[in-house]
């Protein structure tokens, strides 16, 4: 029988080079020209790598420029509306406050100078009926006083200065202050009966309530607690 001897390739390496598939299966290295697509190497990586990226990270949400604008206009108009009102309504109380202080200036001046009044009428008071019409110097001496008097309730009337009108009145707790109550007088309950001293009010502000003498018991009355018209009592 005859022996059939198989050959082999003499060089191995040499069969490997003619093949390029035998070299990526036996682990040789790979050059950029054995690559099946002309794309080169690093490209591909960098399109592969650039995709996993992009899909990873989510893209921000883009804010509206407009809408931004138009939210920060209108918190800008809020804003500058409120500091107008609040400007206008400094000016207006400011005004009052002016106008306040100069109508209301000689309240404390006023305060002081009602004793020289009630001295003049306690004087003009204190004199007989019949001294008083009696021709002489007692009768001279009460027309001075009273001339007095009246030229004074004139100056008081100029600077809003009024006297409160008490005797018969019905008793008023914005106007009067009851010192005592006095029976049987035929009055109406709460009828002001006596007036121990004259009130005034500047304005429309009380500047001295009126101290007086209130009827007790009698018909028609609903008691001496009754009030009458408002009066500011901030004098």
């Amino acid at each position: 029988m005859s022996e059939k001897k198989t050959t082999k390739p003499a060089n191995d390496h040499a069969a490997s080079d003619q093949n390029p598939a035998n070299g990526q299966e036996s682990g040789g290295p790979v050059s950029e020209a054995d690559l099946p697509s002309s794309e080169p190497l690093h490209t591909a990586l960098e399109a592969s790598g650039t995709g996993e990226t992009e899909t990873a990270e989510p893209q921000d949400e883009r804010v509206d420029p407009m809408a931004q604008l138009e939210a920060d206009l209108a918190e800008f108009r809020d804003k500058h509306l409120r500091a107008l009102a609040e400007i206008e309504n400094v000016r207006r109380r400011g005004e009052k406050e002016k106008a306040d202080a100069l109508r209301y200036a000689a309240t404390n001046f006023a305060k002081d100078i009602l004793g020289v009044a009630d001295n003049l009428r306690r004087a003009i008071e204190a004199v007989p009926d019949d001294a008083a019409e009696s021709d002489g110097p007692v009768k001279t001496l009460i027309e001075g006083v009273e001339l007095t008097e009246r030229e004074l309730l004139s100056i008081f009337e100029r600077h809003g200065i009024k006297p409160i009108a008490a005797d018969g009145q019905r008793f008023d707790h914005n106007l009067h202050q009851a010192m005592m109550e006095v029976p049987d007088t035929g009055q109406p309950s709460g009828t002001v009966v006596q007036v121990l001293q004259s009130g005034y009010t500047i304005h429309d502000r009380l500047l001295r309530p009126a101290m007086v003498g209130v009827a007790k018991g009698g018909d028609g009355g609903k008691g001496s607690g009754e009030s009458g018209s408002k009066v500011d009592t901030n004098a």
